[in-house]
């Protein structure tokens, strides 16, 4: 098992670009004061949150939100603030071509299109230096007979194939699921098996993206992180909360003992061994708290639960396991559970010269006030619901 120190180290969460815009419910978009007006100022307060919590050193892009005309610019730009480009994020969701479906629509043309925009987001990632591309597909059906549920599988798995074909030697496909919505009846990719399914096939360069608010109530996500870290194909997570869907709220508001147990399979499974390579990402919508606030408050619930996770007794888990004391094994967790971490954090933060309180030292800092005053005028960023 890792140890604390090396664990808190290796733990780096990526922030999302779209989570400095304005966003909300399906039904309004609120607006806030000095929120960015494009991807280099998104960048900006993405550096922030890794500037206060030292553990957020990527930042995700959403094409075409946050397209650019010189990605090499704003990787620059990224580096200069001390971050970098993370994920490329495909966007076949937002055009009326694709009412019934991307890459699995019926009609060819709507698909060639789809796929089109994946090859294109290889070639961003390429400029970007980025590693990931993050596919999420709307496509489904809500009406039984709609469409044919095995030909649409076999569209999906044809535009992958073209884009893993376009891959360079150190890229990969994260094929995020999702259990509904928009679709109602059925959602192409519903799950962490048809995503698995796929991955295999494609070959070792696509791997599965677990977004923890795309499940049916009570799903034990853990059981999926643990199964997905011995075939070797978990590659990332999308981090948020639920409480009824897919609610998009900062990871660990509505349950940070699954937060813990997630943490711990991911420990136990070495997936915080750089060489596993998952990517442990957030995907938020904050709708009414503070932008750059609520992404500092993501990553400090991410540092606590796995600063939990690695205090667990291995030795005395695993000898009460061994002779099947189910309360001395359920113990062993709930101890490392229960320990209060934010002292030990904060001395880590300490020791990297950082505050040990990152929220009342971003507060301090002026930042807020700054952009409130310089970002006047333009069009603020935002996914536009």
């Amino acid at each position: 098992m890792t140890d604390f120190t090396t664990g808190l180290d290796r733990l780096a969460i990526e922030t999302p670009s779209w989570a400095y815009g304005n966003s909300g419910t399906r039904f309004k978009v609120f607006a806030q004061h000095g929120v960015p007006r494009d991807p280099f100022e998104k960048v900006a307060d993405a550096a922030q949150v890794n500037a206060f919590t030292g553990a957020a050193p990527t930042v995700a892009l959403h094409i075409p939100w946050d397209r650019v005309e010189d990605y090499g610019k704003l990787a620059a730009h990224a580096r200069d603030l001390g971050v970098t480009l993370g994920a490329i994020n495909a966007n076949v969701f937002q055009d009326d071509d694709y009412m019934l479906g991307s890459v699995t629509n019926p009609d060819p043309r709507v698909r060639r299109k789809a796929t089109d925009h994946l090859l294109e987001c290889v070639d961003i990632m390429d400029a970007t230096g980025s590693r990931d591309l993050k596919l999420w597909f709307s496509d489904g059906t809500n009406y039984p007979g709609q469409d044919d549920i095995r030909t649409r599988q076999d569209r999906l798995a044809e535009a992958l194939s073209e884009v893993y074909a376009r891959l360079g030697d150190d890229q990969r496909i994260l094929l995020e699921y999702k259990l509904f919505e928009p679709a109602f009846y059925t959602m192409d990719v519903p799950d962490w098996g048809t995503s698995f399914l796929h991955c295999v096939a494609l070959g070792p360069k696509a791997t599965v993206c677990v977004d923890t608010g795309h499940h049916a109530p009570g799903t034990n996500i853990e059981f999926i992180v643990a199964m997905l870290l011995r075939a070797g194909r978990l590659g990332a997570f999308d981090f948020n909360s639920r409480f009824y869907a897919d609610d998009d709220l900062m990871v660990g508001a509505a349950d940070p003992f699954q937060l813990f147990r997630i943490m711990y399979e991911v420990i136990r499974g070495g997936g915080l061994e750089p060489a596993t390579g998952v990517a442990f990402m957030l995907d938020q919508c904050h709708n009414i708290e503070p932008k750059i606030q609520g992404q500092i408050r993501s990553v400090m619930n991410a540092q606590e639960a796995t600063a939990k996770a690695l205090l667990v007794d291995a030795d005395a888990l695993a000898a009460a396991q061994s002779t099947g004391d189910v309360l001395a094994a359920n113990a062993a967790l709930m101890d490392a559970y229960n320990t209060d971490v934010r002292p030990m954090i904060a001395d880590w933060r300490t020791a990297k010269g950082l505050d040990g309180d990152p929220i009342a030292a971003y507060k301090a800092s002026g930042y807020f006030e700054k952009i409130v005053a310089e970002r006047v005028g333009g069009t603020q960023a935002g996914w536009g619901a």
